[in-house]
């Protein structure tokens, strides 16, 4: 069905409802994370710990050999003799 412009109104409908059906879907699968991390914490493990290896894991290995070669790059680039130091606030 068309309204008076040519726009079908029941095709956005279909659109916008196969949306927040996906949102709703997002939502109960970030809880479900949440809940994942909470019980890893109250077992003791490091939540930012387990977040930075889902990030690395989500890297192919050029990717994250890459990453790791840079920040050794700057770390040791930090560390060398006459380097500007930032100034604590």
């Amino acid at each position: 069905m068309t309204d008076t412009v040519g726009i079908a109104g029941d095709r956005i409908r279909s659109f916008i409802e196969r949306i927040e059906h996906i949102e709703e879907e997002l939502k109960a699968l970030n809880e479900g994370k949440k809940e994942v991390f909470a019980e890893a914490k109250g077992e003791g493990f490091d939540v930012k710990v387990l977040k930075e290896i889902l990030k690395l894991r989500k890297q192919d290995k050029d990717e994250r050999d890459e990453h790791e070669s840079l920040l050794d790059l700057y770390m040791r680039a930090m560390e060398t003799e006459g380097a500007p130091r930032a100034k604590a606030a």
